[in-house]
């Protein structure tokens, strides 16, 4: 007869692994069954279950203790692909403020928000570049890594924890402006010319002639640089995934 002690085991395995499915965008996806997630989650913990070692007994107060060191662990690995995917979500933003597309937006069926065509295509692309680069196999590897470097257990949380979440949060904004900067260098020369048009014909209506300059000349250009996402991308992965490793660690 499976007792308490197995049972409890069990279920403290099954958080990080949890965390780590509920916050990795292409697992944990509003579009994806709970059925699935649920499955995933305890098919990953019943592979780990041999080979983790589990505390058997622990006070309530220490339980709590030991699930929420869990939970804050599984989304700190989790991290290093949502900051891909944030970054490529806020250069897509940011090119379509710039192209004048924000007030298109549509439902994102993977994250239930509002976004503009340009976050919904780099997020897309970002994501499947994740997948098809085996950065979440790389992902897999660090949560069956953490077992060993962060045991099931009791810790003690780092004062670096902050300057880690600063990096990774940093780091949306240099992948983000590093996709964008294409399309907002060229619009920003568009505006420039378009302003000197209206210095040069008074006459002429900038703000009502220039609106399709901007979408013909914005579009243009983000087609043109779209393939160079994955590159940049897959140049971060190993990036984020080592900031996530550090983020981890902080609660040891």
């Amino acid at each position: 007869m499976t007792s308490f002690a197995e049972v409890a085991g069990l279920a403290i395995l099954l958080v990080r692994p949890g965390m780590l499915v509920i916050a990795t965008p292409f697992l944990g996806a509003v579009s994806a069954p709970a059925i699935m997630r649920v499955g995933l989650t305890v098919l990953i913990a019943l592979v780990l279950a041999p080979v983790v070692p589990v505390p058997q007994s622990l006070p309530a107060a220490a339980l709590a203790a030991v699930v929420l060191r869990e939970v804050a662990i599984g989304l700190s690995i989790a991290l290093a692909i949502r900051v891909l995917v944030f970054g490529a979500e806020f250069a897509g933003h940011f090119a379509g403020y710039s192209i004048g597309l924000s007030m298109g937006s549509l439902i994102d069926p993977q994250t239930g928000v509002r976004n503009n065509l340009f976050a919904l295509l780099y997020a897309n692309v970002a994501t499947l570049t994740v997948l098809a680069t085996n950065a979440h196999h790389r992902l897999l590897a660090a949560l069956v890594d953490s077992y060993q470097a962060l045991p099931v257990g009791l810790g003690a949380l780092d004062p670096s924890l902050a300057g880690h979440v600063a990096s990774m949060l940093g780091l949306v904004f240099v992948i983000g402006v590093r996709i964008a900067a294409p399309v907002v260098i060229v619009l920003l020369i568009v505006e420039l010319a378009l302003g000197l048009a209206g210095r040069v014909a008074p006459a002429l209506n900038v703000l009502m002639s220039g609106a399709p300059v901007r979408l013909a000349v914005g579009l243009l250009v983000a087609a043109a640089t779209v393939p160079t996402i994955p590159h940049i991308i897959e140049r971060y992965v190993p990036v984020v995934l080592s900031l996530a490793a550090d983020t981890a660690r902080a609660f040891r």
